[in-house]
C-alpha cells in the first residue's frame, strides 16, 4: 500500500497562504524546481482540494509555464490528478478526475490499491479533513525565510491535536528548509 503524503509551503510565521490565496513569496528557484522534478516522479497521483485545484490549473496548463518551466509543466498536466469538490461541476485538466462524494473512503481505497505514494499539494483544507481519518502518512513542510505577517495558518481547522516525529531535515541554499514528518 502506498504512503499518502502531503507537500505544503509555509512562511517562517507559519502562513501556508497570505491574504487573497498570495504565494507569490514562495521562494522558487532552480535548486527547488530539481526538488519539485525529482519529487513529482516520485507520485503515481496528486490529489488537490477545489481552491488549490483552480490555482494550479489556472498555471500548468498554459502555454507560458510549458514555456518557463516544460519539464514541471509536462510532469504536472501529464500526472494522474484527483480533485475533490462539492461544488465543481467539471475538472478539464488533462487526467483529472472530479471526486465530488465520500471522500475518505476514496482516499483509503486509492492508498490500498497502490503501491507507489500519492501526494496532496497545498490544500489545507482538503489536507484537515484526510487527518481527522487518519489517512495522511507522511508531511514534507518546507518553510521559506520570510515571515508574511497575515494570511491562512498551516492546518487550520485541525479538530484536535496531532503529534509528530521528525524525519529528514534539507536546506536549500536559498534559505529553506524542507522538513520531512511522520504521525507519531
Amino acid at each position: 500500500m502506498g504512503k499518502l503524503v502531503l507537500f505544503m509551503v509555509t512562511s517562517v510565521d507559519g502562513y501556508f497562504e497570505g491574504q487573497d490565496h498570495d504565494i507569490s513569496w514562495h521562494m522558487v528557484d532552480d535548486e527547488f524546481n530539481d526538488f519539485a522534478v525529482k519529487q513529482l516522479k516520485e507520485f503515481r497521483a496528486l490529489l488537490f482540494g477545489r481552491r488549490t485545484y483552480q490555482l494550479m490549473v489556472s498555471w500548468w496548463p498554459t502555454v507560458t509555464a510549458e514555456k518557463d518551466d516544460p519539464v514541471v509543466a509536462g510532469l504536472m498536466n501529464s500526472a494522474e490528478k484527483y480533485v475533490f469538490s462539492h461544488t465543481l461541476q467539471t475538472a478539464a485538466w488533462e487526467n483529472t478526475t472530479l471526486v465530488k462524494d465520500e471522500a475518505d473512503a476514496f482516499v483509503r481505497n486509492l492508498k490500498a490499491r497502490n503501491d507507489k505514494d500519492i501526494a496532496i499539494f497545498g490544500s489545507n483544507n482538503f489536507c484537515v479533513s484526510l487527518m481527522g481519518a487518519d489517512l495522511v502518512d507522511e508531511f514534507r513542510i518546507m518553510t521559506c525565510p520570510v515571515a508574511i505577517g497575515t494570511g491562512l495558518p498551516l492546518f487550520s481547522g485541525l479538530a484536535k491535536r496531532e503529534n509528530f516525529i521528525r524525519g529528514n531535515v534539507r536546506e536549500f541554499s536559498n534559505g529553506n528548509v524542507l522538513v520531512t514528518y511522520q504521525k507519531a
